[in-house]
């Protein structure tokens, strides 16, 4: 992230190192993302970050004008979202799921109908660290939203009691927190609940829950919480949702372990 400045422009790079160069790591344009997502189904769910996720995957593949008409009808508060981009064939559906528990019955929904879609993003835990504030209790969601979302991997569809087809399983991603700047909370709950200390606590609940891929779980991190923080507080101004710069980002880290999973080259 670039911050140097009050005036600055915010933008963001690959970090420029040999490891991240070996991986061909690349800023794909619309075209690229168009070729990458044809066809597809994509599904992001979870709160207001990850609304804004959606967002910024969408002004990948969008004319300004789409995007007008897509930020008045996106952004009505607590409500799904679904649209359809004629000219690559993909489906993009906002599910609006604040809390996990949400997760799992998105998830159980897909097993029971046995239909998945190509791409999912789930993120929760803001909204339980507001209201509920008991980390232990977040964990424990989270280990029977993992144990859901394992058993789509492998998907397969059954027919009658023998028969069975196997059916590709759906490209998995987890929407990490972004960090919080207490003293930029919004309101005086927010400030009290929603602590250093207390983030620190939700986020090994994550690590500790098995979700990742990086402790053997189904789904790729998606840090936002480093991201937020490199970009730092110029960046956000209630101190919970950043600029559209740090999502646009993880949408790229997506995009780009997306290439890798399916060995594609752009």
């Amino acid at each position: 992230m670039n911050n140097n400045s009050v005036n600055y422009e915010k933008s963001w790079s690959w970090k420029r190192s040999g490891s991240v160069e070996s991986c061909e790591f690349q800023r794909l344009n619309r075209h690229d993302v168009s070729v990458l997502l044809n066809g597809s189904w994509v599904v992001v769910a979870g709160d207001s970050q990850a609304r804004i996720f959606a967002l910024s995957l969408l002004s990948l593949v969008l004319d300004s004008e789409g995007m007008e008409s897509v930020k008045g009808s996106l952004f009505k508060r607590h409500s799904d979202y679904h649209t359809e981009v004629d000219e690559m064939g993909m489906m993009l559906d906002f599910m609006w799921a604040p809390y996990v528990t949400n997760l799992t019955s998105l998830v159980a929904g897909f097993k029971r109908n046995r239909v998945y879609p190509d791409l999912l993003v789930m993120g929760s835990g803001l909204w339980h660290m507001l209201h509920i504030t008991n980390a232990s209790d977040y964990g424990v969601s989270l280990g029977v939203l993992r144990s859901s979302v394992t058993s789509l991997l492998p998907v397969s569809s059954e027919f009658g009691n023998d028969e069975s087809v196997a059916v590709r399983s759906p490209h998995l991603f987890w929407l990490g927190m972004p960090t919080l700047v207490n003293s930029m909370l919004n309101t005086a709950e927010k400030r009290e609940k929603m602590t250093d200390l207390v983030r620190g606590e939700y986020e090994r609940e994550v690590k500790r829950s098995g979700m990742l891929r990086q402790f053997e779980g189904p789904l790729h991190l998606l840090d936002i919480g480093s991201l937020s923080w490199n970009c730092g507080i110029r960046c956000t101004d209630d101190g919970m949702h950043y600029d559209g710069v740090v999502y646009e980002a993880g949408v790229h880290v997506m995009l780009n372990a997306l290439l890798i999973e399916s060995h594609q080259k752009i």
